[in-house]
């Protein structure tokens, strides 16, 4: 559908009202700037997503572009509140022991840090699952996709966690300086 010429166009037209729309929701220029990257690129990739019966092109672009970006503040707040419910958890367990109260934080800054290496949609099902406290069809109504979906997307994205948690751990001990 496109040539690179005429989609090189259309980005050059389209994609700042795409930020508008993202900065709107995240209320940050460099994320929205990725939104806009992420919805040309997904056009790029898929121009067949795009129906003309359905619209004009420009609000096609926008409505994605607010959409990707509504999906990135829930999945920051999903975050935010995973992390604030792991340290509070932290503190409700701990007998006050500094050390215990340190190493327990370390462990869940490495476990959310474990967690960016999913996909965004296994990312974002984690997140509302644990973080928010949600059910698999809560996450499924959130996330607008099938239940089995949203169950994949939770195991896949815990799954893809637990590796990178697990290679991250390899790579700070001294065997994994070692091999």
């Amino acid at each position: 559908m496109w040539d690179s010429r005429e989609f090189s166009e259309t980005y050059r037209r389209l994609a700042p009202a795409a930020v508008r729309a993202a900065e709107r929701v995240l209320h940050d220029r460099a994320a929205a700037e990725d939104v806009a990257q992420d919805v040309f690129a997904r056009l790029w990739e898929r121009p067949d997503a795009y129906d003309p019966a359905r619209g004009s092109l420009a609000s096609y672009v926008t409505m994605v572009a607010r959409s990707r970006a509504l999906d990135r503040w829930r999945s920051r707040q999903a975050a935010d509140a995973a992390t604030e419910r792991l340290s509070y958890d932290a503190d409700l367990h701990s007998d006050g022991n500094a050390v215990e109260l340190a190493w327990h934080r370390q462990r869940v800054e490495a476990s959310i840090a474990a967690l960016r290496e999913a996909p965004d949609e296994q990312r974002q099902a984690v997140l509302l699952a644990y973080g928010a406290g949600l059910s698999a069809r809560e996450v499924a109504a959130a996330t607008k996709v099938p239940i089995g979906t949203a169950k994949s997307r939770i195991r896949l994205g815990l799954i893809r966690t637990r590796e990178a948690l697990a290679a991250g751990m390899l790579a700070d001990s001294p065997l994994g300086n070692a091999a």
